[in-house]
């Protein structure tokens, strides 16, 4: 191993980029951004895992480490399967390896491809394969697993962050997935983002902020909003609305527990004469995929949270006791949110407004043609979180 990945970092930050399908040629500009961040922060070392066809070549994939500007311990072999959970937990067990050998004091992943909410997402076109949400935090899992097995006298080293360079990954039943095997920070978009996404100088602002919580996840949203990529020679950020998530055990079982009790009382409430103002209250909150042409994806039931929960309420016709249950979930989730940003007008999606879309989404479909129209191939509600909440019971009534 070369002298430079021995040398101390802040964190070690492996890039998990899936080039196996039609954002090979775009997002692959995470990969130089990430050099030139390490020529400049030597706080940061990356481990890379890159499954290309760029420049005519053949499906292949690149493994190496980036450190002080320089690419190192390049390895090239036939194609791994992004999609598969065994693959990805290969990964988080290098990256976790590189930042024992590195003495890096967090460790974080960040997932490059295409994302689908509660859907799950890294598409591997070649296998025709796309992998669940509950997958990828099981992967990580069993990472850390295979790390512990390796290097016990490192056993308690873990992924402490995760970067979605996907669209839609800001959801409740993705930081219950991954704060449930140990992951203690989430960065994401509520939203669809546009490639190149998430650009690697995050990477800097978490070593650069390690202990200041706050300030790196500043520094994050900061980093992903005021990015100037360009469309047509025009302007534009990657992303509408990015959040930075606190998945602290106490705070997810806190949301949990009070959405599960909103949700119950919403049922009970529709079966008792108040569908008519809760489904209204609910449709009126509009979900992702705001933007021209989206008729068909299923993701117009992944809304915004906090502001669901908000406009129920605020909504006189319900009882005290009602809008008191929904105001302590709006609570309890805004609490997950260490930082945020939105767009009041994103010009790439024809000016939508995002001031609403604060925070994590939830899947609250107000028609049958909205839950879950992609099924079985690609379900936002096959995952604990959907069905300990009674966001199944909550739909039956309201879909």
């Amino acid at each position: 191993m070369d002298a430079l990945t021995l040398q101390p970092r802040a964190v070690q930050f492996g890039i998990y980029r899936d080039g196996d399908n039609n954002l090979d040629g775009n997002q692959c500009n995470v990969l130089g951004q990430a050099v030139a961040v390490s020529k400049h922060d030597g706080a940061v070392g990356f481990t890379v895992q890159d499954t290309t066809s760029r420049n005519g070549e053949a499906l292949h994939t690149n493994s190496y480490q980036i450190a002080d500007g320089r690419v190192q311990g390049v390895q090239v072999g036939k194609a791994h399967d992004m999609a598969d959970p065994k693959n990805l937990a290969a990964f988080v067990a290098q990256t976790l390896d590189d930042a024992r050998r590195s003495g890096a004091k967090q460790s974080w992943i960040e997932l490059v491809d295409h994302g689908g909410g509660d859907g799950g997402g890294l598409e591997a076109d070649s296998k025709h394969a796309l992998m669940s949400m509950p997958g990828i935090a099981a992967a990580i899992a069993e990472g850390e697993r295979m790390h512990a097995a390796a290097h016990p006298e490192d056993a308690g080293r873990s992924i402490d962050g995760v970067v979605a360079n996907q669209c839609l990954m800001s959801t409740m039943g993705f930081a219950d997935a991954l704060s449930k095997v140990g992951v203690k920070y989430l960065a994401a978009s509520p939203e669809t983002m546009i490639s190149p996404g998430t650009p690697s100088t995050v990477a800097a602002s978490i070593a650069d902020h390690v202990g200041d919580t706050a300030a790196m996840a500043r520094g994050v949203v900061n980093d992903v909003m005021k990015a100037d990529y360009r469309i047509d020679g025009m302007p534009y950020a990657p992303a509408a609305a990015y959040d930075v998530l606190d998945l602290a055990p106490a705070k997810l079982a806190a949301a949990d527990g009070a959405i599960k009790t909103l949700d119950d009382a919403l049922v009970h409430a529709a079966h008792h004469g108040e569908r008519t103002a809760i489904r209204s209250d609910v449709a009126r909150e509009d979900g992702m995929v705001r933007f021209p042409g989206s008729d068909g994806l299923p993701w117009h039931a992944d809304r915004p949270a906090m502001a669901t929960y908000g406009r129920i309420a605020a909504d006189t016709r319900l009882s005290a006791e009602l809008r008191s249950d929904a105001s302590t979930a709006a609570h309890a989730v805004g609490n997950l949110v260490l930082a945020h940003a939105e767009s009041s007008a994103y010009a790439p999606f024809g000016g939508s407004d995002y001031r609403d879309a604060a925070g994590p989404t939830v899947h609250l479909p107000t028609s049958r043609s909205q839950v879950d129209p992609w099924a079985p191939r690609v379900s936002e509600t096959e995952n604990a979180f959907y069905h300990a909440t009674d966001e199944d019971q909550l739909a039956g009534v309201l879909a």
